[in-house]
């Protein structure tokens, strides 16, 4: 196996049985709806993960910890492997072909990330001759419920083809606690042009949703014959055979579409499927293609980023966007960002807090503030189950989940469920972001009030008073940095509470009297907020000039991650978890964290300080890492780093850089590489109105990026003598490009001096 660079595709060539895996990861595709792993179509007996995932159906798989302490939630919340839709049953000649046990030659497979389409060739050594295999497949962003497979067979004598597309509803989850499967088989259905299933999530004794999903297959078929078709509990097929003369072309156009009990009545759904898809049938496997590529080239033309001589960035750039945008499109407020999208099942949960703070900023750029409102409302929507989730720690106001599907909280690490309560602040962040970037002041003052108040009340009484130093303080958290746990005064921790607290205060002043009443807030209370904030406690070293990460950090045997051998990295993969946690080694920005989304409140030599004294030590064994740092080394000048760590982010998964892309893709973390693009390399900041400080880093020739911006579209085009910023939609505005403030009305150019 063999991946080429190549700007617009993922290119595998030859076939490598150990790593089947990995290129499945890497060939995922999905519409926001649903998507699925870059499995074979066809059988395959070696080691694959065989994936299909639909938004927002998920199952509480019971929690399996070793010491059951109070607060514990009591299921961990699953992304579910759903029906398998892609399934065929290929047989030549009465050998099965199966990549891992036949005969190949001339391996090919392309994800052709502008168009969404997933294209593999291969030729199979028969003993009678070959037989050239041609498989195409798309998961329709133009009608959501379908996917739309073409398979094809030339052999070049005459062989006895037998081809049997099916659908499969019995699926297992490969991470299930105690090896249960998840789903309850309901009914199987003929049409005269269509076969389809109904399957439901089992029942579950936590009072959370059941889904219901149906299934079904409509097929043409060239040069073969309908045989049979077959219904079993939770599956269906329909055989086809026919002998092929040589250089003939047997060929199944499959369709197949899946709906949901999240959108249409349980009685309706295999109705729905069965229709939908003798209709595709009706349609045409080209025309459906048409509209699907069509719907790709118009979501790139507002969004693409183009590198100008490096294949390597360019190709790392767009597969972390075509990721995004298959995974999340906004057109469902009851969706979020999965960390692995529809690409695996490790982590599970909905959303994590990397939503907040890398995805949001990318998705209003690219996709507009009507969708990162949707993160927003989601969050809202969620406000009762964070209530409930401070509650169950015996505190005040609301508490985020660390992983959810519904708002409460259903990660079972005690030092993530208890302890990492950083994560309210990146939801406080997330509407200041939205705020200062689109100017809309509208939902802070609504929903995004109520979000502020639960996390304000939770900071306020989660610190404590010390009556020794006459400062607030915040014992027993773990940073954003997870290799350390169970700490005392985090300084991001306390940074972010004591700026969320305030940012509620801010807005307070904003609200109307009725408003503040609706909220139960009482004068008394913001005061007591307020010295929360003035008074909170913060380690810091005067004589480096740097924030401590925590009380005892400066304790530790302090040395550069340089310094550890090759052959013990990464070391969450070779250390035992009490060596990791007496290391001085950042897994992520835990400081760093704070100074990039403060940014607007420290100097550059604050930055720079810090920077040069905790990056040596990080590992960046966090997918969320190298963009944090990208961002801040290209603002304090150290160019070279940000470029290393922009590749770090960009091609995480394109090179396995961690080892653990088998397992699924990184999407929350793939934000990161469009964020060290426009706010690392192009200086692009929000906070107080649009400013731009590009450079072109080294080995590119120049780049260029279009984004919304306040019911404009604006592209920036950054050459090594000049930076030119257009505005292709909207209104004139003001803008400060290098220092400069400017009027745009049409273009402006800023000249670089050599």
């Amino acid at each position: 196996m063999a991946f080429e660079v190549h700007p617009w595709k993922v290119v595998e060539k030859g076939f490598d049985k150990s790593n089947v895996r990995l290129s499945e990861s890497l060939t995922s595709t999905g519409n926001g709806y649903m998507g699925m792993r870059g499995n074979f179509e066809e059988d395959f007996s070696g080691n694959t993960h065989i994936g299909t995932y639909i938004g927002g159906v998920w199952f509480p798989d019971k929690t399996r910890v070793g010491w059951w302490k109070n607060g514990y939630p009591q299921y961990f919340g699953k992304s579910i492997n759903a029906v398998r839709l892609m399934g065929f049953h290929v047989s030549i000649d009465g050998e099965s072909l199966d990549l891992n046990e036949c005969q190949y030659s001339d391996y090919y497979r392309e994800l052709d990330m502008r168009t969404g389409v997933v294209l593999r060739t291969f030729t199979v050594n028969t003993a009678r001759g070959n037989a050239q295999i041609r498989v195409e497949r798309f998961v329709s962003l133009a009608e959501k419920e379908l996917l739309a497979v073409s398979y094809a067979i030339t052999p070049d004598y005459s062989a006895h083809i037998i081809m049997k597309p099916y659908i499969d509803a019995r699926v297992h989850n490969l991470d299930s606690n105690y090896n249960e499967t998840f789903w309850e088989m309901l009914e199987e259905e003929e049409t005269e042009d269509a076969l389809g299933l109904l399957t439901k999530t089992k029942e579950n004794p936590f009072g959370t949703p059941r889904f219901t999903v149906a299934a079904a297959m409509g097929c043409w078929a060239d040069n073969l014959g309908l045989d049979e078709k077959r219904m079993d509990e939770g599956y269906v097929e329909e055989s086809y055979s026919g002998q092929i003369d040589a250089d003939e072309t047997a060929r199944i156009e499959k369709f197949a579409l899946c709906f949901t009990s999240r959108d249409y009545a349980e009685s309706l759904l295999l109705t729905m499927a069965l229709k939908a898809a003798a209709r595709a049938r009706e349609v045409g496997y080209e025309e459906l293609l048409r509209s699907h590529r069509s719907a790709w080239l118009a979501r790139w033309a507002s969004c693409d980023v183009e590198i100008m001589g490096d294949d390597h960035a360019q190709q790392g750039i767009r597969f972390n966007l075509f990721q995004l945008l298959s995974t999340y499109s906004g057109e469902d407020a009851r969706l979020n960002i999965g960390p692995k999208g529809f690409t695996g099942e490790k982590y599970g949960g909905a959303t994590y807090w990397d939503t907040e703070a890398y995805c949001f900023p990318v998705y209003m750029a690219i996709a507009g503030q009507d969708v990162a409102k949707q993160l927003l409302i989601y969050r809202y929507m969620q406000l009762d189950g964070a209530y409930h989730n401070a509650k169950m720690q015996g505190l005040q106001g609301a508490l985020f989940p660390m992983v959810t599907f519904t708002g409460v909280e259903c990660h079972n690490e005690w030092e993530i469920t208890f302890e990492e309560i950083h994560r309210n602040g990146s939801m406080a962040y997330a509407i200041f972001n939205y705020v200062t970037y689109t100017g809309d002041e509208k939902y802070l003052l609504m929903e995004g009030l109520d979000v502020l108040c639960g996390i304000a009340r939770f900071y306020t009484d989660r610190v404590h008073f010390s009556k020794r130093k006459g400062l607030y303080m915040i014992h027993g958290v773990t940073g954003p940095n997870e290799y350390e746990n169970n700490v005392s005064n985090n300084w991001y921790t306390n940074r972010i509470a004591a700026w969320s607290i305030e940012y509620f205060c801010d807005a307070c002043g904003k609200a109307s009297v009725e408003r503040i009443a609706d909220l139960g807030i009482a004068d008394e209370e913001i005061s007591h907020m307020r010295d929360v904030v003035a008074r909170m406690y913060y380690p810091e070293d005067k004589e480096l000039g740097v924030f401590v990460q925590h009380d005892t950090f400066m304790d530790k045997q302090l040395m550069p991650a340089a310094d550890l051998p090759a052959s013990e990295r990464p070391i969450n993969q070779h250390w035992s978890w009490d060596h990791i946690l007496r290391s001085c080694f950042i897994k992520q920005a835990d400081v760093l964290q704070g100074l990039y989304f403060l940014d607007h409140l420290y100097d550059i030599d604050t930055k720079k300080k810090n920077f040069d004294f905790y990056e040596p030590m990080t590992v960046h064994e966090s997918s969320l890492s190298p963009c944090v740092h990208a961002v801040l080394a290209a603002e304090i000048g150290y160019h070279d780093k940000a470029m290393e760590m922009y590749q770090r982010t960009a091609r995480l998964d394109l090179d396995n850089i961690n080892n653990d892309t088998a397992d699924g893709l990184h999407i929350t973390s793939m934000a990161g590489s469009w964020v060290s693009i426009a706010q690392g390399f192009a200086g692009m900041r929000t906070v107080n109105g649009l400013g731009l400080n590009p450079y072109v880093p080294s080995p590119w020739e120049g780049y260029a990026f279009q984004f919304e911006y306040r019911n404009r579209l604006i592209r920036v085009e950054v050459q090594k003598s000049k930076t030119i910023v257009k505005l292709l939609h909207g209104e004139p505005m003001e803008l400060t490009l290098c220092g400069q403030k400017q009027r745009l009305s049409d273009s402006i150019a800023h000249t670089i001096a050599s």
